[in-house]
């Protein structure tokens, strides 16, 4: 299984720029996209529907052109599910795919926490209710891969100007704790776990056109329980591949 995961800030832009075809050329299995900001009624059809994959679609209901999830998927699901009791998503952030072998691929657009100070509340909420509700899928059997943009730095090495943003959101002990709290649960971030040593961003800052002097973050991650960890073919950072200020990540796995 080949899974696909990019930011790409805005699905009806990158479209245009036709940024997605090397993605699609890499005929991914599955292709989860974070921040669409459209529902699926504002995409052309060959979004909508896109040939040989099942599509689908978590809009934000709070505004309009707002963050958003989209799953493209070969096989299609035994069940997806966008509404989860412990997650307050009224976002946009959510997609949960069941597969055979209870396997559960899961997509998610985690918030960034600026701004308001609500919303690094926010921010830390959702994380604990998602490592709640994940953790309730695992003790009912299922294997866990997830991914998406998680919207923070783990460790210094994630990031090219650490002492610059200590105290910073992205980088702040609280959100770096929650990441040690998933590791300590059994989560593994699979891309550092191969790669321990290797400096490799995922987003750069626009305004400063820092993507030319790769001053970055590692932001977009794939975790899997540690029972596939064993099964993982591969693990890349697709930074060649332009039309966000986020790059897209892939992982192979056998499942």
């Amino acid at each position: 299984m080949r899974i696909i995961s990019w930011n790409v800030n805005g699905l009806r832009a990158v479209h245009r720029k036709d940024a997605l075809s090397p993605i699609w050329k890499m005929n991914p299995d599955i292709f989860f996209i974070n921040e669409t900001k459209a529902h699926p009624e504002q995409l052309p059809e060959e979004l909508q529907k896109p040939e040989n994959y099942y599509a689908y679609f978590n809009s934000a209901t709070s505004r309009n052109g707002y963050s958003g999830v989209a799953l493209y998927s070969k096989v299609k699901p035994e069940m997806v599910v966008y509404d989860v009791k412990k997650i307050k998503d009224e976002e946009g952030r959510y997609i949960e795919a069941h597969y055979s072998n209870k396997l559960v691929v899961i997509g998610c657009y985690f918030p960034n926490g600026g701004g308001e100070p609500h919303r690094l509340k926010y921010k830390l909420t959702f994380y604990d209710q998602f490592l709640e509700h994940i953790e309730n899928l695992r003790k009912g059997g299922h294997s866990i891969i997830f991914c998406g943009d998680v919207n923070v730095a783990h460790e210094p090495i994630d990031l090219a100007r650490p002492k610059e943003n200590e105290g910073e959101i992205g980088f702040l002990p609280e959100e770096r704790a929650w990441i040690d709290e998933l590791e300590y649960s059994g989560y593994v971030d699979i891309w550092r776990h191969l790669h321990p040593n290797k400096v490799q961003y995922t987003w750069w800052d626009v305004k400063t056109a820092s993507r030319e002097r790769n001053v970055g973050w590692r932001l977009d991650y794939f975790f899997i329980g540690n029972n596939l960890v064993k099964k993982v073919k591969k693990v890349a950072i697709l930074d060649e591949i332009y039309g966000s200020d986020h790059c897209p990540i892939l992982m192979e796995i056998n499942v």
